[in-house]
């Protein structure tokens, strides 16, 4: 079907003129159980549209730990399946959660909802172009149609019957005539229970087939529910030409560098299986549990009540354009192995659909944080740097994507493992290397950003030992202002830049953790950078600075209109007022002198942006927090640099690069 007919679909369905991001319908919700009634507010309106609840318990510490998928087409969210059992479903007697227009309230069930146990939940709202859930009664015939609303020809389809014992088929465009069990790790099957589909139908079989009744799909008289995936619908995002989820294939070469698969989006979440004469589980990794660039992700099996196993260097990773197969065993890489996956985008809303603060938000150690992670975000937390502000130490800055790894501001040092780094398990807070606690005074602070086009973006690569050029993806979606790069695997100075232009990068730092002065270069070897950056991608000059053959990260800053500004100014000796169109200030001001030596200053307005003496740390050393100047003043449009500012920030005719957030 046509991009242009599925947008009439759409806007039958209530979406006209309005864009769709996977944020609205799809989410990773990780929880605890109450065993009392609890909003989980994922953003998704399954009142209003329908869909599918997933969730697995993450442990083996409750009762009920297989697998549970509650839908709203049958009777309203309140029967239970379970993926990795044949069991016919779970009458609750009632509704097991009650859908709201911004996610669902879990009942007190402990199914779902046990006191202390960490869940996971995965969200799929009916959308066309994405998901949608069907049910029918079999009639006993070997072939039958059955319509659906998806909008698009299925990239898989699950089938579960319902109302008996009864294997889960599961059909993807690659497995031709094949079948698959989502409740086994058996080899494909040719079962003869094909399951053909396009756009507006597909087709099912019953007993005549010479199927068993437990793998048939069309059983006279027997109930059945089916789960449809998308596949490269592009009808979504601003433009309506983005697609949100792909059903591929690849072939593992058995390899520690495995192969390359170029979906056109980073993934969020990732469900594959061995789709050959070899047997394997069906693995699910998301970026919420832990899906890091160090491959050392969390997987659950939908076949499988085990508890979430941890790999090392196994599986696959994100990249900025889709995903990484490492390591050479049995986790989607056995050479030759043929495997299938079903892969859904990351979170794409752009900046100006969230507030300032649903975006960024520094906050000091506290003694009420969820999951003893030090830090509360209130929102998703992608990068977080962290410190003791009254002591002599360095500040640490890591990424959801680098997991339990962190770099030094002030140093060149290769990045650092620690187990309590992170803790990005989370939906509102992180550790950063610390757990909750009580401190008068407070000691320990946590700036926290969340990637979103426009705003933020965080980039894992690997350059190259071979002179010349690599195209370095990213999701930005406009063209940074600011960039921080950094070698993960080797003692390496920082990198920064600013302003780029067509010609040159206006200003370029050798290190982050340093003082020096920027200095104008043209596009080229001494510079790193081959050409200006684009809204998706940078270009950079292998075997040199930011090239070299060592694993990097790379941190992406850019404007948005009354949430953040990348900037300079020019200093006066006199009070500098810098306008950054915010409507109540700035929450964070970064600044750095850029045609003289100077230190990267650091302000936030919970240690105080005020009238008199303002708390500053340096990016660039290790000193406690200086509470003694008066270096900067609030102002509702952005900030005031004073006449007390020594020449480090106000030099009379200094230029200065500044950072700003609302």
């Amino acid at each position: 079907m046509s991009n242009a007919a599925n947008k009439l679909i759409q806007a039958a369905a209530g979406n006209a003129g309005e864009a769709v991001y996977v944020d609205d319908v799809f989410s990773t919700y990780l929880y605890t159980g109450t065993n009392a009634t609890q909003a989980i507010t994922n953003g998704i309106d399954l009142a209003g549209e329908g869909g599918l609840v997933w969730t697995k318990a993450r442990t083996s510490d409750p009762t009920e730990i297989d697998h549970q998928l509650i839908d709203s087409e049958q009777g309203a969210f309140r029967y239970v399946l379970e993926s990795n059992t044949t069991n016919a479903r779970f009458d609750f007697g009632a509704s097991i959660l009650t859908p709201s227009s911004t996610g669902f309230q879990l009942s007190s069930s402990s199914r779902v909802n046990q006191n202390e146990n960490p869940y996971v939940s995965w969200t799929f709202r009916k959308q066309p172009g994405f998901f949608d859930v069907v049910t029918y009664t079999g009639d006993g015939t070997t072939s039958r149609d059955i319509n659906h609303n998806l909008g698009s020809a299925p990239g898989a389809i699950i089938i579960k019957r319902t109302d008996n014992t009864s294997d889960w088929t599961f059909q993807h465009r690659y497995n031709g005539n094949y079948a698959l069990y989502l409740n086994s790790t058996a080899a494909r099957s040719d079962s003869g229970a094909t399951l053909q589909f396009n756009s507006a139908n597909f087709k099912v079989v019953g007993p005549p087939s010479g199927l068993a009744d437990a793998k048939c799909t069309n059983v006279n008289g027997a109930t059945y529910v089916a789960y449809l995936f998308a596949h490269d619908a592009q009808d979504f995002g601003t433009d309506e030409d983005e697609s949100i989820i792909k059903c591929g294939s690849y072939t593992g070469n058995g390899n520690s560098d495995g192969p390359t698969i170029d979906l056109g989006f980073e993934p969020q979440w990732i469900m594959w299986k061995r789709a050959d004469s070899g047997t394997e589980s069906w693995h699910i990794r998301d970026v919420m549990r832990g899906m890091p660039v160090t491959a050392s992700g969390k997987d659950l099996y939908a076949d499988s009540s085990s508890a979430e196993g941890s790999t090392t260097n196994e599986g696959p990773i994100p990249t900025a354009n889709g995903f990484r197969l490492v390591g050479t065993n049995a986790n989607g890489n056995a050479s030759g192995g043929t495997y299938i996956y079903v892969a859904i985008r990351r979170p794409h809303k752009p900046a100006e659909e969230f507030a300032a603060t649903d975006l960024f938000k520094v906050a000091p150690r506290s003694n009420t944080a969820s999951a003893d992670n030090a830090f509360v975000s209130n929102f998703p937390v992608d990068m977080g740097m962290s410190r003791n502000v009254l002591a002599s130490t360095e500040m640490r800055i890591g990424a959801r994507l680098t997991g339990d790894q962190y770099l030094e501001t002030p140093t060149a040092d290769a990045e650092t493992t620690e187990s309590d780094w992170g803790g990005w398990d989370s939906m509102n807070s992180v550790s950063l290397g610390f757990s909750k606690s009580a401190e008068t005074p407070i000691e320990k602070y946590g700036w926290m950003f969340r990637r979103a086009p426009g705003f933020f973006d965080v980039v894992c690569y690997t350059g190259s030992s071979s002179a010349g050029t690599m195209t370095i993806n990213h999701n930005l979606g406009v063209v940074p202002e600011m960039m921080w790069v950094k070698a993960r695997s080797a003692s390496y100075n920082w990198w920064a830049a600013h302003t780029f232009t067509a010609s040159n990068a206006v200003k370029q730092y050798p290190s982050l953790n340093g003082a020096q002065a920027g200095s104008t270069e043209s596009y080229g070897t001494s510079l790193g950078l081959n050409a200006q950056p684009t809204s998706t991608s940078f270009v950079v000059n292998t075997d040199t600075m930011i090239g070299r053959s060592y694993d990097w990260v790379a941190y992406l800053f850019a404007s948005v209109d009354g949430i953040s500004k990348v900037g300079t100014y020019t200093g006066t000796t006199n009070d500098v007022n810098v306008d950054c169109g915010f409507s109540s200030g700035a929450r964070f001001v970064l600044v750095k002198r850029t045609d003289a030596v100077g230190d990267w200053y650091l302000w936030d307005s919970e240690r105080g942006i005020v009238a008199g003496n303002d708390p500053y740390i340096l990016l660039s050393t290790t000193g406690a927090q200086d509470s003694s100047e008066d270096f900067i003043d609030p102002l509702s449009s952005g900030f005031t640099i004073t006449s007390n500012a020594t020449t480090p920030l106000n030099a009379n005719n200094g230029t200065y690069l500044f950072y700003a957030i609302a």
